[in-house]
């Protein structure tokens, strides 16, 4: 989440695709300067703060336009009112569609006042003016420039992807009258249970080492760069942080108490106040403007947020104009100008074209009362059979739901087994974890969601279970879950579960496999996955330790998906302990992680029961 091309995790090459950056004097920085005037201000807000506020307007004064804006922690840059931006709007079109463009370095940041606070806590009720939150921010923001600003309609839009989306949501709850149009993209919205910082209580370690070392210096006065905390280089980033050892070793190394937020992450090991508090999904309640809530089916970062922000506002404002699109994109990729593939996947079209129209129609009709926008509640692409399709609800109420068990000699059926005793066992040793990809990598590889699997069914420490031969098409929409029965040797584990589409034969153009490899059968296209820290099995705010050797059931939701398995193919389940460096490693003993020691660090045996009594499974919806 950074405004230079330093992030490794690909949300800033989207970020500067879709927002203001480095000053840039190509043609079409020109061409905005030649039917844009830009000028800065710096707008009050309620308590005396003042924003700094970028604000480009047409130099045609002959008809009155829209404000479009977006409020975003990665800075307005370029600065200075003869500098312009590669981009105005969220993509090119709407520069020559014309509106009057506001971007705005949010409360704390960059050349703005005032104190930044990680996902700013809404505040529902404000009794004073000092009772601020980036609701009443853009509240605020909107009143200024519809009194200050000539030639506007009287009707504004935001939009923004990731932290910026988070800042469109934010604007939603007691939103200003004129806002009327919004489209919270990627938007982050659970740092705990599903986005950035941790997916289901269990932290990301290497994104966050990364990303908080060069967003979170401490910054004394408002300027234009954020320096990083710290220089590192390495070209092998599982043996980093290997070599790294406990995760309290990043502070006294690297972060040494200079980065406030990463000492709030782990100041904040259960989901207690401090993530609830950040939680902006609990507020999204009365939402009067139309909604546009974007994301991608491989969006390492916030597709959790995207999916439960559009299901929070259909269901605490259910008589809201929301919409869902759900892309085969990774984070921001939709604002890209081509996209037609990703990892092993081809999608045979340019399917950012395709929502870059949707967009504009979306903006346009809400904005300019321009065209029409009859798009159903989710238009969502399909991935194995690559298709566009629209839907009344999501997830889809056609369908029903089926259920996958694991069996004996590593098999996927639809029959329960009957037998009265059976389990599969492996040893996870946090000296050698899984690897969350095949490779050195010397940063977060983004193709890791959609990448061939074969390469951890070889390893000893990971479960694989596969259907036979699927004879028609499957194609599956929503949430899976996944319903483990296990023991352990010790009191914690993680639980990675993944859900794969075995290709008959090694699709073109893909490197041959191994001999190895070979003997698995095809390709391993992986659909979904996710994690899940043991200790939060029953509750994110009371973890509880496991009891040795006991059958545990361990329930695991992984984030929807919209994918048909194509006759001739088969499902598989991959269940793991570790999928490292993504996720740190977890001691696999009932301590607090983030001041764990060595010692702490345990092999742990690990069993998946697959019996009558014990009938550990994977539900799908399969769609009419």
């Amino acid at each position: 989440m950074s405004c230079t091309m330093h992030r490794i995790l690909g949300l800033t090459l989207l970020l500067i695709q879709t927002t203001c950056f480095a000053q840039n004097n190509n043609s079409y920085s020109d061409t905005l300067k030649a039917n844009y005037t830009k000028i800065e201000r710096l707008i009050p807000m309620r308590d005396g703060v003042t924003l700094f506020t970028a604000i480009y307007i047409p130099k045609d004064s002959s008809q009155d336009y829209p404000i479009l804006m977006m409020r975003t922690p990665y800075s307005c840059a370029p600065y200075g009112e003869d500098n312009y931006p590669r981009r105005l709007g969220p993509s090119k079109q709407f520069a020559q569609e014309k509106y009057i463009f506001i971007v705005q370095d949010v409360r704390g940041r960059y050349m703005s006042g005032g104190q930044f606070q990680e996902m700013t806590p809404a505040k529902d009720v404000k009794k004073t003016n000092k009772d601020v939150d980036e609701s009443s921010d853009a509240y605020d923001t909107i009143d200024w420039l519809l009194k200050n600003i000539k030639h506007n309609n009287g009707k504004v839009g935001i939009y923004g992807i990731s932290y910026p989306g988070f800042y469109a949501s934010a604007a939603l709850p007691n939103a200003h009258p004129a806002l009327v149009a919004a489209s919270p993209q990627a938007p982050v919205t659970d740092e705990f249970v599903g986005d950035d910082a941790n997916h289901r209580g269990a932290f990301y370690l290497l994104d966050n080492f990364d990303f908080m070392n060069f967003f979170d210096h401490p910054r004394p006065e408002p300027w234009k760069k954020y320096p990083s905390l710290f220089d590192v280089h390495y070209d092998d980033a599982f043996a980093f942080f290997q070599q790294l050892g406990p995760i309290s070793n990043a502070n006294k190394l690297y972060f040494k108490d200079s980065s406030k937020i990463w000492n709030e992450y782990l100041a904040h090991p259960v989901y207690d106040a401090y993530w609830k508090a950040r939680n902006i999904r609990t507020h999204l309640n009365n939402i009067t403007p139309a909604v546009l809530v974007v994301g991608g089916w491989f969006d390492a970062e916030d597709m959790f947020g995207s999916l439960k922000t559009y299901e929070a506002i259909n269901t605490q404002s259910p008589h809201n104009n929301t919409r869902l699109v759900m892309g085969p994109w990774t984070h921001g990729a939709w604002s890209r100008g081509d996209w037609t593939h990703y990892a092993d996947y081809a999608f045979g079209s340019n399917t950012s074209a395709y929502y870059q129209d949707l967009e504009l129609k979306f903006f346009n009709y809400y904005l300019k009362n321009k065209g029409k926008f009859d798009q159903d509640k989710a238009t969502v692409f399909i991935t194995g059979s690559n298709t566009w399709k629209q839907f009344s609800a999501w997830p889809p109420n056609e369908g029903e739901n089926e259920t996958w068990y694991l069996g004996v000699g590593k098999s996927l059926s639809r029959d329960k087994a009957m037998i009265p005793f059976s389990f599969d066992e492996y040893v996870s040793d946090p000296a050698n974890p899984v690897p969350y990809i095949k490779g050195v990598k010397s940063s977060r590889d983004n193709n890791y969601m959609g990448t061939d699997q074969r390469f951890a069914a070889l390893r000893n420490d990971v479960l694989t279970y596969t259907s036979d031969v699927l004879g028609s098409d499957e194609t599956i929409t929503g949430e899976i879950i996944a319903d483990l029965y296990a023991s352990i040797s010790g009191t914690d584990a993680d639980f990675i579960v993944k859900v794969i589409d075995v290709l008959p034969s090694q699709p073109a153009g893909a490197a041959a496999p191994t001999a190895e490899e070979a003997a698995l059968g095809g390709y391993e296209q992986l659909v979904r996955a996710e994690v899940l820290r043991g200790k939060f099995h029953k509750s994110w705010e009371k973890p509880e330790a496991f009891d040795p050797g006991k059958i545990t059931k361990v329930s695991l939701t992984l984030n929807a998906i919209a994918h048909t398995f194509k006759a001739g193919h088969r499902i598989m389940v991959q269940i793991q302990s570790s999928w490292f460096p993504l996720v740190d490693m977890n001691p696999q003993t009932f301590v607090n992680i983030p001041t764990a020691k060595p010692s702490d660090f345990q092999k742990e045996t690990i069993k998946i029961y697959h019996d009558e009594k014990h009938p550990s499974s994977i539900t799908l919806r399969k769609l009419d």
